[in-house]
């Protein structure tokens, strides 16, 4: 009896010993974890910047909420990826943040990436701009630029707020954030230290810029007393300032006797106007293509494709203006779209393909960067422009084999030019030069100088067959990646003292700040624009827009009309706006700081 005791109490004593040894497993396994997660989370003491893991578990976490906000809309308006920057501050609130030396690096080498890659988008119709069409509009866009930089120097020197943080307002304000990236940067060079408070007054000035923005525009449609039905009209037809910079077909009917039974080739110096007739039907109801030989004789029908702006002259000369629907022709004939994907044609004008001569198909106009070109025989191509051919199935077809049509070939990217123009970028942003009256030499830095160096490279490029093309979809890519590491470790950076500053420290005044700067220099602009320019008012709202670099404004200028006159506006005015933020945000900081 007493051994059956005794093996009862040994069986217990083990079940007991057993447990425990369970229990203590499993607290070791609980501690081991939290140790972990604590390790993953505020970084391991013993790793240097806490650790790779922790590093990049940080910037993901912050970069995918900030994305997943960005996809809310409330009353149809988005801060899109500002909002990595406001998840970024809750992070660093909450001491979850990145070792200082690579938030740093992080955040440099996005802001490169992000204008690197904008500049290699607008650099193709950045000059282009300039012309007579987008002068005025650029003009224009200076003084909304202008009229910005002053109310917050007037901000500055009334309210004594120092001036890195206005300029944080200034390009929160707008919307810019390569501004608050050259802000930060020239601080930088000019102090030896990074200012949180221009990441704190760009924080809280953006969500009244995206705002404010949009209530400037509709308050201007008001205000100017906007007659939607005969503005839409106008646009349409691409009136006012967009004559020359885009194109539109127009049918006609040859009534002038003088150019009875002479070629195209002897009538272009007689016009003196850039177009190109892509059809033609003869009395009979035969229609067929046209070379420089092609006749013409009275009562033929001809399509032309020409600037706005010529096309009343063009009408005149020829005869008069018919309504014909080309395509539900009964023909041989067919339109596509080609892609230039041959790095040979890249540089080379179109007289140089010979594809009338050669194969029968003509080029009747060029798309590039979202914007159609008159086919002139000298506009010279790049790799990713779309040209519109016109010909029998066959000699299309034949066209196609000459110029490419690879997407395949497009989609495969081009490194050496992106990274030789960022290393450039980089040499150009460090050299210094002085300006007169600011006693620090200037220097362009990492936004002002790979931006400069992808423009151009973009623009002349193709002359020294330098391939630049980067499809749409690389190009976003690069851009949202580089914003996206930029914002997230401006947020990081700039959260520790945020609540503190907003709350204790009046910092909740700056939104009144951003405001201002917000919507004074776009209402005054808008008069500017309306009454002395003359502008169309769907023109007008995609030049204040593009004036202050704000997609969300665009996206509501584009839902106002069915045209696309806010959209040519906005890209006409965008390279110079982006180049003259960057620019004035670092000259504020040398001249002031």
């Amino acid at each position: 009896m007493l051994e059956g005791l005794e093996k009862q109490y040994e069986k217990q004593i083990y079940n007991y010993n057993f447990s425990a040894g369970v229990l203590l497993l499993q607290a070791g396994t609980a501690n081991l974890f939290m140790e972990l997660l604590k390790d993953l989370f505020e970084g391991s003491p013993n790793l240097w910047g806490g650790g790779v893991a922790h590093s990049v578990l940080i910037l993901s976490l912050v970069i995918a909420f900030g994305i997943m906000l960005g996809k809310v809309k409330i009353a149809g308006i988005s801060l899109g990826v500002t909002w990595i920057l406001f998840v970024g501050i809750v992070f660093g609130h909450f001491n979850l943040s990145l070792n200082e030396h690579l938030l740093h690096f992080l955040k440099e080498f996005g802001l490169i990436l992000f204008v690197y890659s904008i500049g290699l988008q607008v650099g193709p119709g950045f000059f282009s701009a300039f012309k007579k069409g987008g002068f005025t509009l650029n003009i224009l866009a200076v003084t909304s630029v202008s009229l910005s930089v002053a109310v917050a120097i007037v901000l500055y020197l009334v309210t004594d707020t120092p001036i890195t943080t206005i300029v944080g307002i200034l390009s929160g304000a707008v919307t810019n954030t390569p501004g608050l990236g050259a802000a930060q940067q020239a601080n930088s060079d000019l102090n030896g230290i990074d200012a949180p408070e221009i990441a704190m007054g760009y924080a809280v000035a953006y969500p009244l810029g995206v705002i404010g923005a949009i209530l400037a525009l509709q308050s201007l449609k008001y205000i100017l007393k906007i007659n939607t039905t005969t503005e839409e009209a106008e646009a349409e037809k691409g009136m006012g300032h967009l004559q020359e910079l885009t194109v539109r077909p127009v049918s006609l009917e040859i009534i002038n006797k003088a150019i009875d039974n002479k070629t195209i080739k002897d009538i272009h110096p007689l016009v003196n106007r850039k177009f190109v007739i892509s059809r033609i039907r003869d009395q009979h109801g035969k229609q067929e293509l046209v070379n420089s030989d092609t006749e013409l004789y009275l009562g033929d029908q001809i399509l032309v494709i020409s600037n706005p702006k010529d096309i009343e002259a063009i009408t005149v000369f020829f005869g008069k203006q018919i309504d014909v629907k080309w395509e539900d022709e009964d023909s041989n004939l067919v339109s596509r779209r080609i892609l230039i994907t041959k790095p040979e044609l890249n540089g080379k004008t179109l007289s140089q393909l010979r594809i009338r001569r050669n194969f029968g198909a003509s080029i009747t106009r060029v798309n590039r960067s979202g914007v159609d070109l008159v086919a002139a025989p000298n506009l010279q191509l790049q790799m990713g422009d779309r040209v519109t051919v016109v010909g029998s199935e066959l000699a299309v077809s034949h066209a196609e084999k000459i110029l490419g049509n690879s997407l395949k070939r497009l989609n495969h990217p081009n490194l050496i030019p992106i990274f030789i123009g960022i290393a450039l970028g980089c040499i150009l942003g460090s050299i210094p030069f002085m300006l007169p009256g600011i006693p620090q030499p200037l220097k362009l830095g990492l936004a002002g100088g790979p931006l400069i160096i992808s423009i151009l490279i973009s623009r002349f490029g193709p002359h020294y067959k330098l391939i630049t093309y980067t499809t749409m979809s690389a190009n976003l890519m690069v851009r949202e990646i580089g914003i996206s590491l930029f914002l997230a470790c401006v947020g990081l950076g700039a959260g520790k003292g945020f609540i503190e500053t907003i709350v204790n420290e009046g910092g909740y005044v700056w939104i009144g700040y951003g405001a201002i700067i917000t919507i004074f220099p776009l209402l005054l602009t808008g008069l500017i624009g309306r009454y002395g320019c003359k502008l169309n008012y769907y023109t007008l709202i995609g030049i204040l827009s593009g004036a202050n670099t704000n997609p969300p404004a665009l996206a509501y200028s584009n839902e106002q009309t069915s045209c696309d006159a806010p959209a040519v506006g906005y890209a006409t005015v965008y390279p110079l706006a982006m180049f003259l933020r960057v620019l004035s945000a670092q000259l504020l900081i040398l001249a002031l700081g």
